[in-house]
This record gives structure tokens, C-alpha cells and sequence, in this order.
């Protein structure tokens, strides 16, 4: 159990301090990653950005990922979608809603700046949990085409079948705590709120600031985070 993403994230940073140094690029995935993605960033030494992928939705069931796909419209798709009733026509369809909301939260994210350049970089990629793995996967997926030099998972948690999914994908994985008995990834947090595209938006516009000195500023709607930060930020000093 973790009090929240904020030490969650410190606790992923003392596994991945080897890494400190070599100039990381910390990949966050939207939304609950990027509170831990600006954690890691900051005691990694790192630079921050996101990965945007989203899941992709089964009919009737909304909270039941049958894949995911990246902002470039590259999907995956789960073993399980057609018997879930994802009929070829959904699937289409559900692709093309969820291309437009990361195009939506892409012009949010990153006004008037590209991406951070993968190529060549020892690549971090954060998220808050696997439940399914599904998002993590298109996430990977998409990171490893742009040619990192090196690429690591980095997950609090996560259900052992996601994990298991995930691990051919990456260099590494680091995952704290594989629960046998393992629902949602909410279950392992004692605060877990829902993360805003505005407060995506705070930690992202505060990236470039990171390895010369960066300072946690951007506000969480958990007020323990919003301690957390503040403590990092002035251990800084």
C-alpha cells in the first residue's frame, strides 16, 4: 500500500538511481503517471515528457480496456476483444474517438512544442500501475520505434499477467510490488484522486527546467501530494 503517487515515485527513484547521471528522459503516461514521471525527473537528474496513449474502450463496458494506441494511431489490441463483443466496426470507430482526444490533450500538453526526442536516449517510461497493461504495452511499443538506446518500464505495481505482458518489451522493468489479489490499481493506494489535464499541463511546463534545477511547484488535487512536492522542491535547496 502507498500513501500516494508522490511516494510512490520516490520509492521507484531509490531502484533507478543507477540511472542518475546519464541524462534520462522520463516518458510519463497521462494522467496519473505524470505526477511520478516529475518525481523521478527531478531525483533522476532527467528530463520530462509524455507518452500519449490511450486505452481503447469495450462496447457497454467503458472501464475495460480491450487495447490501446498511441498518438500516431498505432493500435494494439488485447487477446480478448472479439469476445468482449469489439466487432471490427467498433474497433474502428472507438480508434478514431480516442485519436482525437490525444490530438485534444496533445495541443494541451505540448502547446507550440514537439516532443521530446527519443533516439538514442535511456528512456523511462512511468505509470501509476498495470492492470491490464494494455496502455503500457502501446506505450513501449511506440517508444521502441523511435529508437531508444535503452528503454525501462517503471511501475509501482502491477497484476502479474500484466507484467507478464509487458516485460518482452522492455530492456528492463521495475515493478516494487506484484499483489497476488490485484482489481484495480486505485486498491493499492490509501490516495489516489483523479489527475486533471490542467495538472498535466503545470508539471510539463516545468520540464525544461529540470536538470539545472527544478522545482516540484505544480499543484495536485490531493493535498498530501501537494506536501509532498513541496518538500522535494525544497530539498533542492
Amino acid at each position: 500500500m502507498f500513501k500516494d503517487r508522490i511516494e510512490a515515485a520516490g520509492l521507484l527513484a531509490l531502484r533507478l538511481l543507477r540511472y542518475r547521471g546519464q541524462s534520462p528522459l522520463i516518458l510519463a503516461i497521462p494522467r496519473g503517471g505524470v505526477p511520478m514521471g516529475a518525481v523521478l525527473a527531478h531525483q533522476l537528474a532527467g528530463e520530462l515528457d509524455v507518452v500519449l496513449v490511450h486505452k481503447l474502450c469495450a462496447p457497454l463496458q467503458p472501464e475495460l480496456a480491450i487495447g490501446a494506441i498511441d498518438e500516431s494511431g498505432h493500435a494494439t489490441l488485447a487477446a480478448h476483444a472479439t469476445s468482449v463483443g469489439a466487432t471490427p466496426a467498433w474497433i474502428t470507430a472507438e480508434k478514431n474517438r480516442q485519436t482525437q482526444v490525444l490530438q485534444q490533450r496533445g495541443r494541451m500538453y505540448r502547446p507550440m512544442r514537439p516532443p521530446v526526442p527519443v533516439r538514442g536516449r535511456l528512456v523511462i517510461v512511468v505509470d501509476d500501475g498495470l492492470a491490464t497493461g494494455a496502455t503500457m504495452l502501446a506505450a513501449l511499443t511506440a517508444v521502441r520505434r523511435a529508437r531508444p538506446a535503452l528503454l525501462v518500464c517503471a511501475v509501482p505495481v502491477a497484476s502479474s499477467e500484466a507484467l507478464r505482458r509487458v516485460q518482452p518489451l522492455a530492456d528492463e522493468t521495475v515493478c516494487l510490488s506484484v499483489p497476488p489479489l490485484f482489481q484495480a490499481v486505485g486498491q493499492f493506494y490509501e490516495d489516489f484522486p483523479q489527475v486533471s489535464d490542467d495538472e498535466v499541463a503545470q508539471w510539463l511546463n516545468q520540464r525544461r527546467l529540470f536538470p539545472g534545477g527544478f522545482a516540484l511547484q505544480a499543484k495536485t488535487s490531493a493535498s498530501r501530494s501537494k506536501g509532498a512536492a513541496a518538500s522535494l522542491a525544497a530539498s533542492k535547496g
